[in-house]
Order: structure tokens, then C-alpha cells, then sequence
């Protein structure tokens, strides 16, 4: 078998195409995978080291402002979104993929529109409760619809063939052990704080957890892995002037991104983090406790919803951005973490929540595509 995947732009859209891809791999370890995203993006550099073969085309979003700089962006995507089609197109059709898995991002507008302009069978997966307006463009022409939560149904247009299959959850995740993953991370038995603000980084969030982060490096009370993202490149020096020497404090791993996701979560007792759809399905296939900080700039608030759907299971602590203070997350985390019977409950509750199989579930609705199509 033959897959093309296309997605990019966020972890939220690439983590679920190298869940699929991984999925496939062990299931055909012979299919032949190749994942097309955009050229400089972060896909790029995650997919080769996920061990897939990467194909790059030029491409980039519409802004929504209508001002002389919007509308000139908007000129440059439309010729990108042009070249970029076309290239999508030879790619296709040099590869010959017998099927061809959208995971959201800009990226896959113009590689799904192509596959199915050349009768490739094409299918989509949204992960969030409110799809995303390329997913939603490109449901006319699938062959199925994967939704992860059933409430995205009623923003798709027409008849889509849905099928709900809940978010896939890279297979290294779901494997990692606790006790193994802090070993190999030099942990000690310490509370162990995972943090991170998406890839790009959050502003607020890295400035919230300076003063608790800076107070770990002089009374050494948690161990602490925080990612502050592409544009948090001044948060150690933020750190230094709160007195904190991140040489010696051996108790802080303070870095710009987590490669190696699946062994810090497994080693964490507790995650903070936004609310996207992905990280909450990692956070309950692994049962961890966790204070959410949902990002007030997505599309219809969702990740308000998806964080409120653990906090209402008693699974998770939530901290709106316009009520998060340095002092308010220094509070939550240290009663949460400080509380063993509440991270027990916590815990237990988020793992009751969690879909495990949605890669299997995803892999399926590929046979039965593939097969209804004649495809081999």
C-alpha cells in the first residue's frame, strides 16, 4: 500500500498524520508513506525525524485583515496556492499513492484538492469539535470524514460520510513508562512539572511560570521540563534576572521544544499546558493530571470546551487566560501537586476518558476505502 499524508502548520496537525503513519508501518511494514507539508514548516523537520520521507511545496494562510499588508499577503497566497497545487500534483503523481489522508493545515488544501482531481481516494481527519476551514472545504470531495468529537458534524456543509473515530495518539506515547522515562531522564523522585505553550510558545504562559520556575532553582522543591517555544527565545534571560542559574540548577530542563514528548509526559506528574484536541488525547491516554490554560484566540473558544470536558470529569484544573497570574499558577500547582490523593484521582479519571484505538479505528476506515474504490 501506497499512503500519501498532508498536514502541517501546528503539532496539532502533524502529530496526528505520524500517529496514522506509525500505525500503518506496524500494521504494513512494507506500505510505502510519503508526507507532503510546507516547505520551511515545522513538518519539515519532525517528519524525517519520525523516520518518513518528507516532500515540501510552498504555500501559506489568508489573513483576515483587509489592510494594505493583508491584502498583499492574501495576493501572495493565492499564488502560492496556485504553484503549490500544481506541485502537490507532480509529486502525486510521481509517487502513485493509492490513497491520500488529510490531517488539516493550510498544506493539505492543495495536495487533497489534486489527489482527488486524479481519482485518488482521499479522507480527512478533524480533530476538534469545531473544524478547521480547510477540512471544511475539502469534506465535499472526501471520501470519508474522521471526526474526533461528534459535535464537529454540524459545521460541516452537505453530506459528508462521517465516521468518528477519536484523535490518534502516536504509539511512543501510549508505550512509555513512568519509571523507565525518569531514569533515562536523570529524575530523581521529586515532583516532576511538565510545561510547554505549543510550538511557537505563549507569552503569557512562559510569564506566569517564571516565578515558580525560578523559585524550583533555588529551593529545588519540583523538577521542572519546560518548552517556551520558537518566539520565547527571552525566557532564560527572563529566568536569570529572577535569579535563577540554569547551569546549576541540575532540577530544570529548560528548553525551546520537547523532542521527546512521549518520555517527558510519561515521566510527568503534572502537565500544564493549552487545550488543544491533540494534547488533551495524549494527556488521557496517559492519565495525567494536568492545569489547562485554553487559548482565547481559536475558533469558536474550543479550547475552552475541550478543557471543560475534563474539569467536569474531575480530571483537570482550567485557569481562563484572562484570570491566569503568576500567583494563581504558582497556587494551583503547588495544591495540586502537593495533594498525592487528588493527582490519584485526577489521574484515574483522565485515563477513564481516553480512546486509545483511534489509530486502528482510522486504519480501518483506509482498508474499507481503499477496497470499496477497487484500489489495491
Amino acid at each position: 500500500m501506497k499512503v500519501l499524508l498532508a498536514g502541517g502548520g501546528t503539532a496539532g496537525h502533524i502529530n496526528p498524520a505520524l500517529a496514522i503513519a506509525d500505525y500503518v508501518r506496524q500494521r504494513q511494514p512494507d506500505a510505502e508513506i510519503l508526507f507532503i507539508g510546507k516547505t520551511g514548516g515545522m513538518e519539515e523537520r519532525l517528519v524525517p525525524q519520525a523516520g518518513f520521507e518528507f516532500r515540501g511545496i510552498s504555500v501559506q494562510g489568508f489573513s483576515r485583515k483587509m489592510t494594505p499588508s493583508g491584502i498583499k499577503n492574501n495576493i501572495i497566497t493565492v499564488k502560492k496556492a496556485i504553484t503549490g497545487g500544481r506541485d502537490a500534483k507532480k509529486i502525486i503523481q510521481e509517487f502513485k499513492p493509492d490513497i491520500c489522508v488529510g490531517t488539516g493545515g493550510y498544506v493539505s488544501g492543495p495536495v487533497l484538492r489534486a489527489a482527488s482531481k486524479l481519482g485518488i481516494p482521499t479522507i480527512i481527519h478533524e480533530q476538534n469539535a469545531f473544524p478547521g476551514v480547510t477540512n471544511k472545504m475539502l469534506a465535499k470531495h472526501a471520501d470519508r470524514v474522521m471526526l474526533a468529537m461528534p459535535a464537529a458534524k454540524k459545521h460541516f456543509k452537505g453530506n459528508p460520510k462521517f465516521v468518528e473515530t477519536g484523535n490518534p495518539v502516536r504509539s511512543a506515547i501510549i508505550s512509555c513508562e513512568r519509571e523507565e522515562c525518569r531514569r533515562e531522564l536523570g529524575l530523581d523522585e521529586r515532583p516532576v512539572i511538565l510545561s510547554f505553550g505549543g510550538s511557537l510558545g505563549a507569552r503569557i504562559i512562559n510569564e506566569s511560570l517564571a516565578d515558580i520556575i525560578s523559585r524550583s532553582a533555588k529551593d529545588g522543591k519540583y523538577q521542572h521540563i519546560h518548552a517556551y517555544g520558537q518566539y520565547g527565545k527571552w525566557f532564560p534571560d527572563l529566568l536569570a534576572e529572577k535569579g535563577a542559574d540554569l547551569e546549576k540548577a541540575k532540577n530544570l530542563d529548560i528548553r525551546e521544544y520537547i523532542n521527546n514528548m512521549p518520555t517527558c509526559l510519561a515521566a510527568a506528574d503534572v502537565v500544564i499546558a493549552r487545550a488543544g484536541a491533540i494534547t488533551i488525547s495524549e494527556i488521557q491516554v496517559k492519565g495525567k493530571p494536568s492545569i489547562l490554560i485554553p487559548s482565547p484566540n481559536v475558533a469558536e473558544n474550543h479550547q475552552f470546551h475541550n478543557a471543560m470536558s475534563l474539569v467536569e470529569k474531575n480530571a483537570a484544573v482550567m485557569i481562563e487566560e484572562k484570570d491566569l497570574t503568576p500567583e494563581k499558577l504558582t497556587e494551583e500547582i503547588d495544591k495540586l501537586a502537593g495533594d498525592p490523593e487528588r493527582l490519584r484521582e485526577y489521574s484515574e479519571n483522565a485515563a477513564k476518558m481516553a480512546v486509545s484505538d483511534a489509530a486502528k479505528r482510522i486504519y480501518v476506515v483506509m482498508i474499507e476505502v481503499l477496497s470499496t474504490s477497487g484500489s489495491r
